[in-house]
């Protein structure tokens, strides 16, 4: 991981009303930056308090801009088939201005088909709309004509080179290669009835080959893996917290239609694609993933534990100061305590 980023992700899922998740947020982010992390990155999800606490992501994100000085901001991602992309090229001109140049754009087609009509968008037509709204953002960032002339103030041509592009497939793959852009993968990934018992690295293995074989000559790649691993203490505390986040997780996941595999957590572990325990152990778990050889950016989130508060902040330092350094990774600045960043 020599070189590469550390970043750390937040889907806003503390066990707390919408104010206070915000409140717990900033909280994880600034302690991520104090401690050395690189990025940070927050999810959209509209309406559905249980999958996601963040319908607004750059609203939040000038808000932590403000609270922070050095990490990078990131989206991870903007559902762009329910935004109007003017609107969002002209909200991230500003908020990356307000930021002194932090911000990071990642974007994707996903979403839950049944938010599609409150935007009267159809479901069936999100990778066409997709398409068609990024095409429209960068244009709008490069200052191309939009409408009847008008061009984007304030102007942001640097912010198509800040672009990721979420994806589950090979093709998605190869079309963010082809642009320019950068590749997000996620943390975890369905299998299919033909592989039920794939890994997460044989599954997106051919996702990062097509990014690479299509990314244009002389171009530099940014790979982001995002990863759940969730750092404790103990075996047994971290055992704890994943038995009640993950029985969550499954009642969530069956109650919507989906296919979860029945056991206990040695069942439940490597399904959700989760890493946990202490430091060693997701060290070791961590390294027998062959994916993360070949990434730039590497992020962690909590979720689908989602462990309280206090134990996120811990996460995060145990992280920073023995998972990540045991990767190769080490801090571009200094540091501080949380003792420090309590002083605040």
């Amino acid at each position: 991981m020599i070189g590469r980023r550390l970043g750390f992700f937040t889907r806003l899922l503390d066990d707390a009303p919408a104010g206070e998740r915000y409140r717990l947020a900033i909280e994880q982010i600034r302690h991520a930056e104090a401690i050395g992390f690189d990025t940070a990155w927050v999810a959209q999800h509209h309406f559905d308090e249980a999958e996601g606490g963040l319908p607004a992501p750059l609203v939040f994100l000038s808000n932590v801009a403000a609270r922070t000085s050095r990490i990078r901001l990131g989206t991870g991602i903007i559902t762009l088939p329910l935004e109007h992309p003017v609107r969002v090229a002209e909200d991230a001109a500003v908020l990356d201005l307000l930021s002194g140049g932090r911000l990071e754009v990642g974007v994707g087609s996903g979403g839950t088909p049944s938010s599609f009509a409150a935007f009267g968008q159809d479901s069936a037509r999100r990778s066409a709309t997709y398409a068609e709204h990024l095409a429209m953002l960068v244009d709008a960032w490069s200052g191309g004509a939009l409408g009847e002339g008008d061009r984007l103030y304030p102007p942001a041509p640097h912010l198509p080179d800040a672009i990721w592009e979420a994806t589950f497939s090979v093709s998605g793959g190869a079309r963010a290669g082809r642009a320019g852009n950068g590749l997000m993968l996620s943390r975890t990934q369905p299998r299919t009835e033909d592989a039920p018992h794939a890994t997460l690295a044989e599954i997106q293995r051919p996702i990062v080959d097509a990014y690479y074989e299509n990314l244009p000559s002389g171009m530099t790649p940014r790979v982001m893996a995002s990863r759940t691993a969730f750092v404790a203490d103990s075996r047994t505390e971290a055992l704890r917290y994943a038995e009640i986040g993950l029985a969550r997780a499954v009642r969530y996941f069956r109650a919507a239609g989906f296919r979860v595999p029945d056991g206990g957590l040695d069942v439940l572990i490597p399904a959700f694609d989760v890493h946990l325990g202490t430091p060693d152990e997701v060290i070791a778990s961590l390294g027998a993933d062959p994916t993360l050889d070949r990434v730039t950016d590497l992020v962690f989130q909590v979720h689908s534990i989602d462990p309280p508060h206090p134990l996120i902040l811990r996460s995060i330092e145990l992280l920073a100061s023995e998972v990540a350094p045991a990767l190769g990774w080490a801090p571009r600045s200094t540091a501080v305590t949380s003792t420090q960043l309590s002083r605040t």
